[in-house]
């Protein structure tokens, strides 16, 4: 017999109700504890309510199945005055906590009783089955499932079903399960337009996909309200044998866009998932060349992100076009370029087919962005090159040479003035040259640099008459003009005009630098 003091009084004619521990009758602390000895006594008597609740609700019989104490659920159950489908204020029965926490001898006892209902849902829809599928309770779901009135499409408030949420959490043997049953519904969604089988691939459940795709009811295209698809869904996130799996699929086209014209190989491009690529190009009638809404293409966002390996994956694909350019006109060499990505550029200049001097519609090529962007690597890579351009000029007929004078990049500027086909002559739109530039910027090093070059012009001027000692004279860099007016030049102007030197002190006819206009 148990020893607590409320059972004990209760069965020497006390009334039970007045010895409450913590809201629990004793029928209800011995069906806590699995007496089932003492739960029989309490129950011959004709005083003990086999019903009553405590302050949350729980019968004694909730309590048993909530315990596991199958014994005692046996006997509750066998009482025609207990109703096993008391929930407490949660919503919960008997039959719901006795499938959350898996004890299948109390959950056979109750569903054993035709009366009870295994369809009873809590404040958020969820019924016994979804708990038992969400928790991978395999047996449980097997043993809710040999009951013909169990709803096996019951959804929650989120529009899930139980199968959704087995395939969410990755459970292939409640999957399975589930599927067993011809009226399940293994296309149903949730608010959120997903499928089972999206959901899987998204997680990269690959037998749960494998279990969902062996449906034949299964439709492996149904999008989401974003308008991801499965396929989609696990090649954003890389997962190479979901990929293998949903490709096997005669009615799952690879080059089916998104919503913003990604296919599947562009996704996986871009978040570099190497494993997902190649799966994806080792299919003949992937197309290695679609375009998403920015026209960009797979090579060219994995060069943008700098993926290598899946940008020479690429490459090795015959019949993917290297040059393709995006909206603004920038090529994949062009954005590697710019973003100082060594090992894409030197696999794309091995290329065959590459040309190294597609501009944007700036007119910006790659050695010019490289160039501004101060990547001295890249600038050495392109100018190894025969048939690289080292004098194309963007919209604003500025050179690499101009740009990187500009701002004083002297690493830039010796690499490109080594190069012998550099012409360090080349004047912007204004009439600006690269020397003009430098020392307008009060750049010495570029300067001196520059000056080294026996065909540089130290008098050309700009359209407005400055030439490069007026700018630094009048911005107040003195040593370089110290440096422009000892080189005497010998290059005649382009006006026809013979070359003449700024000297240290202006004459009356002349005026002075300083009272011109300034270019600013």
């Amino acid at each position: 017999m148990c020893s607590f003091s409320p059972v004990k009084m209760a069965l020497h004619g006390a009334d039970d109700s007045s010895f409450r521990r913590e809201g629990l009758t004793p029928l209800s602390w011995a069906a806590k504890g699995g007496h089932e000895a003492v739960v029989e006594m309490l129950l011959a008597r004709d005083d003990v309510n086999a019903n009553a609740p405590n302050a949350l609700g729980q019968t004694p019989l909730f309590i048993a199945a909530w315990e596991g104490h199958e014994g005692v659920v046996k006997m509750l159950v066998g009482r025609g005055d207990v109703n096993p489908n008391t929930a407490n204020s949660f919503g919960q029965t008997p039959l719901w906590v006795a499938a959350e926490w898996s004890h299948d001898g109390a959950l056979k006892v109750l569903l054993e009783r035709n009366d009870v209902n295994p369809n009873t849902r809590v404040v958020d829809g969820v019924a016994p089955l979804h708990i038992a599928a969400y928790d991978g309770h395999e047996e449980v779901v097997k043993m809710l499932l040999e009951r013909d009135d169990t709803d096996i499409n019951t959804l929650t408030n989120y529009g899930e079903t139980p199968l959704f949420l087995a395939a969410d959490r990755g459970y292939e043997g409640v999957v399975k399960a589930i599927l067993s049953r011809a009226d399940a519904n293994p296309n149903s969604v949730n608010h959120d337009g997903e499928t089972p089988l999206c959901r899987a691939a998204k997680n990269g459940y690959e037998r749960v996909v494998k279990a969902l795709l062996e449906r034949l009811d299964v439709d492996p295209k149904i999008p989401n309200i974003m308008g991801q698809t499965p396929i989609l869904a696990a090649a954003n996130e890389g997962h190479e044998g979901v990929l293998m799996h949903l490709l096997l699929q005669a009615d799952i086209n690879p080059n089916t866009p998104g919503p913003c014209g990604q296919t599947p190989l562009f996704i996986a491009a871009e978040q570099g998932h190497n494993a997902a690529v190649q799966r994806l190009l080792e299919r003949a009638d992937v197309n290695p060349n679609t375009r998403n809404g920015y026209n960009a293409t797979p090579l060219f966002i994995a060069a943008y992100e700098g993926h290598r390996w899946c940008v020479e994956m690429l490459l090795e694909r015959s019949d993917t076009d290297p040059n393709a350019r995006v909206d603004d006109g920038k090529t994949p060499l062009c954005v590697a370029a710019w973003f100082g990505r060594e090992d894409v550029v030197e696999m794309l200049l091995e290329h065959q087919d590459i040309n190294p001097n597609l501009a944007d519609k700036s007119g910006r090529t790659p050695l010019f962005e490289a160039s501004c962007c101060r990547h001295e690597g890249v600038v050495s890579m392109l100018l190894g090159r025969a048939d690289v351009n080292p004098n194309a000029v963007d919209n604003c007929g500025q050179s690499p040479l101009l740009e990187a004078a500009m701002f004083g990049e002297e690493g830039i500027v010796k690499i490109l003035l080594e190069h012998e086909g550099v012409d360090p002559n080349i004047a912007e739109d204004h009439g600006r040259t690269p020397l003009f530039e430098a020392a307008w910027g009060g750049h010495e090093g570029v300067v001196k640099m520059l000056l080294e070059r026996v065909d540089v012009n130290t008098d050309m001027a700009d359209l407005s008459g400055e030439t490069a000692v007026s700018g630094a004279l009048r911005n107040g860099h003195h040593a370089i003009v110290k440096l422009l007016s000892q080189r005497k030049n010998s290059i005649p102007r382009s006006d026809g005009h013979k070359p003449t030197m700024l000297s240290s002190e202006p004459s009356d006819s002349d005026e002075h630098p300083s009272k011109r206009i300034c270019r600013f």
